[in-house]
């Protein structure tokens, strides 16, 4: 038996083998996402006086894997060791696309047939799409990316809430969420008195659930203070391929044409319909940074019926055109100052981490996103 601080004891098998786990990092990881996942396994190790989990932490190639902030991580080994794993967890970050190699998929795809719980945290869950892992199964990813996924991987039910478990697969949206998802996982295996006592630990004062929704910008800036807003930015945001008139806007919310406008001068500091583009032209600039679809079916599916008017608008508020701004995400993803062959060894040595975690984020959606005064 162990005594768990402020929960009671907790009966066990002390016979029972440990559960193993593989910790998949694909380049780019984020850090905060690994941790999440990982500590709480350490603390019910800690609490429980045994050890409960077991984790190895792998890259496919088994060499060292650079984080998204650039810290590097020696892995325990390759992905093709030998390892007898109980469960597989694929640690993603940014550029997921670059990440979800042919021979990742096919890796994925062998190994999902040998363990018995298979998932992934942040980004983690393109690759396993790519793999058709995730098909017919409940999934979660960050908000930024999620109209990507909903584009490129429509078997999969891709949900906003901050983690999914579905059967034998569990996905989280990145950041904290892992945490939360490993304290119910730990709760289904060893219950919940183990599960509230490594919470405790870490000053986690409530564990979130499934239920739980991730909180979007919006939502998080305006409160419950704004419910009309609220409704009108979710219209327009399920209403990207096909834009909705603002008249009907204001009419399915109860409100008139001029109190849309006052609304949206008053709280977000422009136009209904300023707003309705900036928000269709995010939705473009995700995929085309996330997926490999043409630049005609991208417009087509943000809801421009003209390649041309989509550029235009792409440029007037990107400042660059979207052939442009693919071809230097591209670019930037395959030549960086740790890939760069001209480099010595010597000066790769001087990059902070700053700077490589800066020159990895060139391709995401959200650089110089914020002007800065």
């Amino acid at each position: 038996m162990a005594h768990l601080p402020g929960s009671g004891v907790v009966q066990h098998d002390d016979t029972a083998a440990p559960q193993t786990l593989g910790f998949l990092l694909l380049d780019d990881f984020t850090l905060i996402s690994l941790a999440s996942t990982i500590e709480p396994l350490r603390m019910a190790n800690q609490l429980a006086g045994r050890e409960l989990y077991r984790w190895y932490v792998l890259t496919l190639d088994g060499t060292p894997v650079r984080a998204s902030d650039g810290m590097q991580i020696t892995p325990d080994a390759g992905a093709h060791s030998a390892l007898q794993l109980d469960w597989l967890v694929v640690c993603g970050g940014v550029a997921p696309l670059r990440s979800a190699t042919p021979s990742l998929v096919a890796w994925l795809q062998s190994r999902a047939r040998r363990v018995r719980r298979i998932g992934s945290v942040c980004t983690g869950s393109w690759a396993l799409a790519q793999a058709g892992l995730l098909d017919g199964y409940e999934a979660s990813i960050h908000w930024e990316c999620l109209a990507a996924m909903q584009e490129a991987y429509p078997r999969a039910a891709w949900s906003t809430r901050l983690f999914s478990i579905d059967r034998d697969r569990f996905t989280a949206s990145g950041g904290t969420a892992p945490l939360d998802m490993m304290l119910n996982l730990i709760r289904r295996d060893h219950g919940r008195e183990l599960s509230a006592a490594i919470s405790e630990m870490f000053i986690c004062e409530r564990v979130r659930g499934e239920e739980d929704q991730q909180r979007v910008p919006l939502k998080h800036m305006l409160g419950t203070t704004q419910p009309k807003l609220l409704e009108i930015v979710a219209l327009m945001e399920a209403n990207i391929e096909e834009p909705i008139e603002l008249d009907a806007l204001a009419s399915y919310v109860g409100v008139s044409r001029r109190q849309l406008e006052r609304l949206f001068q008053r709280h977000l500091h422009g136009s209904p319909s300023r707003y309705y583009l900036k928000l269709r032209l995010t939705r473009a600039r995700q995929l085309l940074k996330q997926t490999s679809l043409p630049i005609i079916e991208i417009a087509s599916a943000c809801g421009f019926v003209s390649t041309p008017h989509f550029s235009k608008c792409y440029r007037e508020t990107f400042g660059t055109p979207p052939r442009e701004d693919r071809n230097e995400s591209i670019r930037f993803q395959r030549l960086s100052p740790l890939t760069d062959p001209n480099l010595a060894h010597d000066s790769l040595l001087q990059i902070s981490s700053a700077s490589v975690a800066l020159d990895h984020a060139h391709g995401e959606p959200t650089y110089a996103s914020v002007a800065l005064n």
